[in-house]
């Protein structure tokens, strides 16, 4: 906790309040001792699990929940502010082992379910003040050493050797497909997050071997909770940063029984660069909301809906002006709308259930500067239906259960023009279109058996199924996890797991015989120790390794992977007239994680990784992929000395990425891209470092809270290369670099 000054009757006050449930029945946990860390003030839950403390000063603090049988939680980070009600829900697991002697707790440290390593867990707050994230939930987590550090301007989630295909986000119990604006087709990234972090109560983060709950992808899955509105009064906030402006809002609906929570952000970046008549700027806005609502004391309704739209206009002048080789238009819009309902059984469990509808529209038309040649058109409309059912039931305090189905309808309607191109290696490809309406279902099923053996070892036995109606490909994958404790302070973590994903529908509809291909595959293998330094320090090392095969490649450029055009073509808008699905690849690795939760002024995360991921071609030679930045440092965290002031930082160090240098003379021959066929992968950028850093200001009046932060994004002004490219306005090679010195500001008025 923050220590705080005495303060006089006229300081602001605020309330915390909450509710405090079994993390595996969801049950209320009445009598819950709740104590505000460092003070004599708390309270004690009610028969419904809920507490409240009133008369809390404004600062910052940490909760502690403790209730006899179940492990000790606390919350860092609560911020209270003036005149408003701060909510602190809180889910206890029972005891695993009763150690005589408790002399380090665990508390700061909140374990997911089932899932002994390979995950980590961000507060509300930790989200909020991350430097150099600007709110993007991607990109707070991109200095934890799973995750390979390729380009600032992307988003996309490189986690341990994979690529942006395989990874999978979920809110509430909601899929959502990608929680990006300009989402890249295909794939699970993008430059801009859609997600306003003002919505997020917390983050798990899986980095490999999860839990059967999850299928189709291969790497990973971002779980996120968001929070609900305030039950009790109308409360707002009105946004401003360097980007754009925003406002949320939220209140209580049916006299209490439920909340509703609302917001809505636009870009001003192109009215800015219309003002001053030059240059070319994204247009984007967004809009999401949750509605809950209690239907008696066991059951819950949960109503979730995202939809942003993007815009990006760019003329021949502009293009000739920026030196860029393509002009055009583009128009994007994507959307989830989703309804939970959550049933507790008596003591036993509780189950979600979900239906939602998802949708993305591509409309691109994209021009060579120099020719005025249509490259691409695309006109393309994806959608799903989803079912999702997953329940949670205990058998008794040594037995737990786990079981689900899930269901997906896919529509998808492509009508896009590729022009004749040159390939990567200077053949010509003909012109093609991809004309296609299809309908395809997934389905799957999965469960888990969870024991507790010995007192100390915990293990976890699951399985799931998945079908595919477009390839007809069932898959069975086994999953196995288990836990040791080998005292109160170090627990012993491993997992197995083989993980299916289905190919991309934008590349298995270009040509008939596709659907024959093998659906991907990865087999997990993890070992981890973790071990408690203090009540507020952890230190994490983690081993694993990934096997990957089935994946396509194509016989007429066979040193290439074609799961990596994502990166270096920006997509699978490419005709492939052959694939086979013959490749393999492989990455391991070892990560070290040090983290330190704030409850005395300082906290931070520091990781360090080393680590390989390679690919075997069609002529079978094992090639470097191109995310393969081989090591990793990365530092983050601040100094909080008073409620008012907090100043923060991250620096990031690693290896450069490899990648295919140019044929030059093959190059200049055609005033095109070509690369040396020989050199694939060959050859390496330059090391990437860079230091964010940022301070924040809280002002608090008498009912309401401003925030102002500022920021410096790479502060030192490293250079860093994005990427070669060849310059088709001046037939020579010429370098695109990542974002450089760039300051950042914002406003948070919170009323």
């Amino acid at each position: 906790m923050v220590a705080a000054p005495c303060y006089s009757q006229e300081q602001p006050q605020g309330i915390i309040k909450g509710r405090v449930v079994d993390a595996e029945t969801k049950a209320p946990l009445a009598g819950t001792n709740v104590m505000v860390v460092g003070t004599r003030t708390g309270d004690a839950s009610d028969a419904d699990g809920i507490f409240i403390i009133e008369d809390m000063p404004v600062g910052s603090y940490s909760v502690q929940f403790a209730y006899i049988g179940y492990e000790l939680l606390i919350r860092p980070d609560v911020i209270v502010r003036p005149q408003r009600i701060t909510t602190v829900d809180a889910e206890l697991g029972p005891a695993a082992i009763p150690f005589q002697e408790v002399s380090v707790t665990a508390g700061y440290f909140s374990r997911a379910q089932n899932q002994p390593g390979s995950v980590i867990n961000f507060s509300s707050e930790e989200i909020r003040r991350a430097p150099g994230s600007a709110g993007d939930v991607s990109r707070i987590i991109s200095g934890l050493p799973s995750i390979a550090k390729v380009n600032d301007q992307t988003n996309s989630l490189i986690v341990r050797g994979g690529s942006p295909v395989e990874n999978a986000f979920f809110i509430d119990n909601i899929e959502v497909p990608n929680i990006n604006h300009y989402p890249a087709q295909g794939s699970s990234g993008g430059p801009i997050g859609l997600v306003n972090v003002d919505f997020v109560r917390d983050v798990d983060f899986y980095a490999g071997g999860f839990s059967a709950a999850y299928g189709d992808r291969l790497s990973s899955v971002l779980d996120l909770a968001f929070r609900e509105g305030n039950r009790d009064e109308l409360d707002g906030q009105l946004d401003l940063h360097f980007a754009g402006f925003g406002t949320v809002l939220e209140g209580p609906i049916g006299g209490g029984r439920g909340s509703w929570l609302f917001s809505a952000r636009r870009s001003f970046l192109d009215l800015l660069v219309d003002a001053i008549g030059t240059g070319v700027a994204p247009r984007y806005s967004d809009y999401q909301g949750k509605l809950v609502y209690d239907i008696g004391s066991r059951h819950k309704i949960t109503v979730l809906g995202l939809l942003g739209l993007d815009e990006i206009n760019r003329s021949k002048a502009d293009a000739e002006e920026d030196e860029t080789f393509t002009y055009g238009d583009h128009q994007s819009s994507e959307g989830t709308v989703g309804v939970n309902w959550r049933a507790l059984w008596p003591e036993r469990g509780y189950s979600n259930t979900a239906v939602s509808y998802g949708t993305t529209v591509f409309e691109d038309d994209t021009y060579e500067t120099k020719s005025e040649t249509l490259l691409l058109e695309n006109r393309s409309r994806e959608e799903n239906i989803q079912f999702r059912n997953a329940n949670h039931f205990r058998l008794n305090e040594s037995n737990q259960l786990e079981f689900g189905i899930e269901a997906k309808h896919l529509i998808v309607d492509y009508d896009n023009f590729y022009a004749e191109y040159t390939d990567a290696l200077g053949d010509t490809t003909p012109e093609f279109a991809v004309d296609r309406r299809t309908r395809a279902d997934k389905v799957g099923a999965y469960a888990s058996y969870t024991r507790r053996l010995l007192e100390r070892l915990t293990l976890t036995l699951g399985a799931r199924a998945d079908y595919f109606s477009y390839n007809e490909n069932l898959y069975v994958s086994p999953r196995v996890s288990c836990a040791y404790a080998l005292s109160e302070r170090t627990s012993l973590d491993a997992a197995y797991g083989t993980y299916y994903q289905n190919l991309p529908l934008i590349l298995l509809l270009q040509k008939d015989g596709y659907k024959n291909l093998n659906d991907p595959a990865a087999d997990h293998y993890v070992l981890g120790i973790s071990r408690l330094l203090g009540e507020f320090t952890r230190l994490t090392i983690e081993l694993y390794r990934k096997d990957y095969r089935n994946f396509p490649l194509d016989p007429m450029q066979p040193a290439l992977f074609v799961l990596d055009e994502l990166f270096y073509r920006y997509g699978f808008f490419f005709n492939h007239e052959q694939l086979v699905d013959t490749g393999k690849a492989y990455s391991h690795g070892i990560e070290v994680v040090l983290q330190k939760k704030l409850a005395r002024e300082f906290y931070g995360l520091a990781s360090a990784t080393v680590f390989r991921t390679r690919y075997e071609d069609h002529r079978g030679s094992w090639r470097d992929r191109v995310f393969d930045n081989r090591y990793m440092v990365a530092v983050e965290g601040g100094y909080k000395p008073s409620e008012k002031w907090e100043f923060s930082l991250r620096w990031i160090y690693a290896g450069g990425p490899p990648y295919t240098p140019f044929d030059p003379e093959a190059s200049r021959a055609i005033n095109r891209a070509v690369l040396d066929g020989d050199r694939i992968n060959s050859d390496r950028y330059p090391d990437y470092h860079s230091l964010n850093v940022r301070f924040d200001r809280r002002f608090h009046f008498h009912r309401s809270n401003l925030i102002f932060y500022f920021s410096i994004w790479n502060t030192y002004g490293r250079k860093n290369v994005a990427a070669y490219f060849w310059n088709e306005m001046e037939n020579k090679q010429d370098t695109v670099y990542q974002w450089g010195f760039l300051p950042v500001f914002g406003l948070e008025y919170e009323f």
